[in-house]
């Protein structure tokens, strides 16, 4: 039972941040026009990871695509690189799972063949959820080398007194919703490898293989020869055929019709 619960809900946790992920990379609320002393407050600019918009107090909103690839920061790249691979790795997981959920059958399917896409669908999750964080993490990082540069640069001429009008970005609702989607796809895919353990089918014993001589048809035993330790009477060695144990002395204690020659 606690095998199916991780597996159902890594499988759903996974799903939600898949899906969030997606969300994130298409919002273009990536970075926000920070407000706080500008003076300027009838335009307010928002830039994505394909686009950057300008909305007016009117209401209409502006947005023009990035029509370059190669003018593009490279920091930009390697977000939009990041976040694509993590949606791609997410989605093949989340189509491996469906087939490794155990409430599913699909013919006649081993339980060790569910367990090993369990893990494989897991191991995806988690690379395509750090690949999310990794990407977010880095574009923050990235808004906030420009922001403090961006800050730096605002007050010049006579000793700092003069202060110039310059846009400087924040963090936008996109990040938030990349790190959360990215955690939660991380802690879904650490579920799926918890629940391959208990899908694991369980040890098997091994019979015992008896061996036998090829000319003769006789069983050879561990523990049918004793060996004397030296302190006490000595013990007559034991001859084991066809499977019995006889002393010598009863051998010899049954004569045959040769003794009477």
């Amino acid at each position: 039972m606690a095998t199916t619960t991780y597996q159902v809900v890594g499988f759903l946790l996974s799903m939600l941040g898949l899906a969030g992920c997606i969300a994130a990379t298409g919002m273009d609320m990536w970075s926000t026009q920070d407000l706080y002393d500008n003076p300027v407050t009838s335009v307010f600019q928002y830039e994505g990871l394909w686009r950057s918009c300008v909305r007016q107090t009117s209401g209409f909103t502006e947005c023009r695509p990035y029509f370059t690839i190669l003018g593009l920061p490279a920091m930009l790249q390697a977000v939009r690189a990041l976040m694509i691979v993590g949606i791609v790795l997410g989605a093949i997981g989340l189509m491996v799972s469906i087939f490794a959920l155990k409430c599913i059958r699909i013919g006649s399917m081993e339980d060790t063949a569910k367990a090993n896409m369990t893990l494989t669908s897991g191991i995806m999750f988690i690379i395509s959820g750090i690949c999310a964080i990794a990407g977010v993490s880095v574009f923050a990082n990235m808004l906030v080398t420009d922001f403090w540069m961006s800050t730096a640069n605002m007050y010049t001429g006579m000793g700092g007194m003069v202060q110039t009008v310059q846009t400087r970005y924040t963090f936008g609702s996109a990040l938030f919703v990349g790190w959360v989607a990215g955690g939660l796809t991380l802690i879904g895919g650490v579920m799926m490898c918890i629940a391959c353990r208990g899908l694991m089918p369980e040890e098997t014993n091994y019979k015992a293989v008896s061996y036998h001589t090829s000319g003769h048809n006789v069983t050879y035993k561990s523990g049918g020869f004793k060996a004397g330790t030296g302190f006490g009477p000595n013990t007559n060695n034991k001859k084991i055929y066809n499977g019995g144990a006889q002393a010598d002395e009863e051998i010899q204690s049954h004569p045959s019709k040769y003794d009477y020659v």
